[in-house]
């Protein structure tokens, strides 16, 4: 396993995905008639040495870490460590390093929780979306984001599936996402593909997924799934405070704008 943790900066143009003369409709139409795996093989193929995959080593996680694990270990895998994960989750994160073969990179806000919360409040408690957009931004998007630049990433990967929440839901397996090509790999599977990938390939489950969770982040925006709720963008309705589905990762504004 590879750890690192860096200052970084975000350069205030990168490179335009088109650059690479991809044509999205065309690619899109491909990926669309492969499995997950090949569609890894796509990115990794057309991408080299700046492709990368995302990570929260959450419920679901485990699966395009396998697949990642399977293709190639030399793959950065980049975890974006809030400080405010549950600790299920930071103990779930050793056990899958330790199982499978992964490059990872841990990216965090140069901001400490200490100090954010020093200056900006407790920012999750408001009840106010603006505070919410702003926790985010400042703990999720711009970490990453100055990963990608650090990595010179053009393409990432992630676990994102279409019944997720509603934004995914109109999701095409290959997007320009902030400036950078996204992969959706598994975008079509279900969360029994994933249940039955988990159990064909053994790999443990997340320690929450028992206790009701059916996705899970910070230890503050996530709970256990509620008795009333229905179909998989439900299943989220506990997370952020019910202020939003997203955290600002998957969408298309710069630097989180629009989350």
């Amino acid at each position: 396993m590879m750890v690192a943790m860096h200052s970084l900066t975000i350069s205030s143009s990168p490179a335009h995905p088109q650059d690479r003369g991809i044509d999205a409709a065309a690619a899109n139409a491909a990926l669309a008639t492969l499995d997950p795996i090949s569609q890894l093989h796509w990115g990794l193929t057309t991408f080299a040495e700046s492709f990368a995959l995302t990570t929260s080593f959450g419920i679901q996680s485990a699966v395009l870490l396998h697949m990642a694990s399977r293709i190639s270990p030399s793959i950065p895998v980049i975890w974006v460590d809030t400080g405010y994960l549950t600790a299920e989750t930071y103990r779930y994160a050793q056990q899958l390093c330790e199982l499978l073969p992964i490059r990872l990179v841990v990216a965090q806000a140069e901001l400490g929780p200490a100090r954010m919360e020093a200056l900006h409040g407790r920012l999750w408690e408001t009840g106010q979306r603006a505070d919410m957009e702003s926790y985010l931004r400042i703990r999720k998007v711009e970490p990453l984001d100055q990963a990608f630049e650090r990595l010179a990433v053009s393409c990432w990967a992630s676990g994102v599936r279409s019944r997720q929440t509603d934004h995914r839901r109109i999701m095409q397996h290959l997007a320009v996402v902030r400036g950078r090509w996204a992969l959706h790999p598994l975008l079509a599977w279900t969360s029994r593909d994933v249940y039955y990938y988990m159990e064909e390939h053994s790999l443990p489950q997340h320690p929450l997924f028992a206790a009701g969770y059916s996705s899970v982040g910070d230890w503050h925006s996530s709970g256990p799934d509620k008795a009333s709720d229905q179909g998989e963008s439900e299943s989220r309705a506990s997370r952020f405070g019910g202020l939003t589905q997203e955290c600002g990762i998957h969408l298309p504004g710069v630097m989180g704008e629009g989350i």
